[in-house]
């Protein structure tokens, strides 16, 4: 039992626990039995909205059920399916004339991540033309119910990251938006969108900060898998800015650089330590590019595929 892995998370009263022998799951659980009146439900099944199918190739993780009773209660169940969550052109904005509406909004997905995000900067005022970008975007979970994470089995432990930024997309302040998103193999793990919180000068500050917020999140990630005696070095973050790549590698100060905030080089000292090993990758195969923009069909069903979020029916 030396060599096995147990693992238990604890959310409020409830306690998810999992191990690769499954004698040590039967010893915790009647351990936990004897100290304490709860009751065991068995194999994981739903968790918190989630779905949870294990397959002989791996697990997925989807929430069909969820979404068709959301779009049920808002009664778009009927509504016709769209393709893609946002249009290429969309362009969102303080709308002080606007008939105002309530509005709060979360995501899970990581293909809706951008959307919703974006959709969220008005929450504090939301009028009707945002409610209506919101409305495409259920429209397209009417399209894709059944999409979720792909967990395939005997994938490595092998970290990689992605970070990725647009330019001035806010049409508000004309601050940029970070996206970045985490793999363990070809497992996603981990994903984000979210606006910068200065103006960049350039298309490579943005991806610079972009890169430096990212650096933190893996270091992280690495420190938690140490924790479960995975040890990583020079993990690799793919950026496909060779002006902001440039600008990690190089310690030098000059006049292009030195109104960039000190928190922001952050990923200097890391770089130079051995832990984040910052790479240039081709355009098109910027996975996080999916969490700056929106994209048309073709690009945003290719960069989901990448990211194993897929549809369950070519799954179970």
């Amino acid at each position: 039992m030396d060599n096995d892995l147990f693992v238990c998370q604890v959310y409020v009263d409830d306690i998810i626990f999992g191990s690769t022998n499954e004698e040590l799951c039967k010893e915790f659980g009647n351990m936990l039995a004897k100290e304490f009146e709860m009751s065991m439900i068995g194999e994981l099944t739903l968790f918190l909205g989630f779905q949870i199918k294990q397959l002989e190739e791996g697990t997925f993780i989807y929430q069909e059920k969820y979404t068709r009773d959301l779009l049920k209660r808002f009664k778009m169940d009927d509504y016709r399916s769209i393709e893609t969550p946002m249009a290429t052109n969309a362009k969102l904005e303080v709308d002080e004339s606007g008939i105002k509406v309530r509005l709060y909004l979360c995501a899970s997905r990581p293909d809706i991540m951008f959307s919703v995000c974006l959709c969220a900067r008005f929450q504090a005022d939301p009028k009707e033309s945002h409610l209506t970008t919101v409305k495409r975007i259920l429209r397209y979970l009417k399209h894709t119910p059944s999409i979720g994470l792909w967990y395939p089995k005997g994938a490595s432990f092998e970290l990689l990251g992605y970070t990725d930024s647009d330019f001035a997309g806010c049409c508000v302040e004309r601050k940029s938006t970070s996206g970045v998103c985490y793999l363990l193999g070809r497992s996603l793990v981990s994903w984000s969108s979210k606006k910068q919180n200065c103006v960049s000068l350039s298309t490579a500050e943005a991806e610079y900060i972009a890169a430096g917020s990212s650096c933190a999140q893996l270091l992280y990630m690495k420190q938690t898998l140490k924790d479960y005696g995975v040890e990583l070095t020079r993990i690799p973050l793919l950026c496909d800015n060779k002006s902001a790549v440039k600008l990690a590698n190089n310690p030098v100060q000059h006049s292009r650089t030195k109104h960039i905030d000190i928190r922001h080089h952050f990923i200097r000292d890391h770089f130079a330590k051995g832990d984040i090993l910052l790479q240039n990758v081709g355009t098109k195969e910027q996975l996080a590019d999916i969490f700056t923009k929106p994209l048309d069909e073709s690009n945003f069903c290719s960069l989901r595929s990448e990211l194993n979020v897929l549809d369950a029916r070519t799954i179970i």
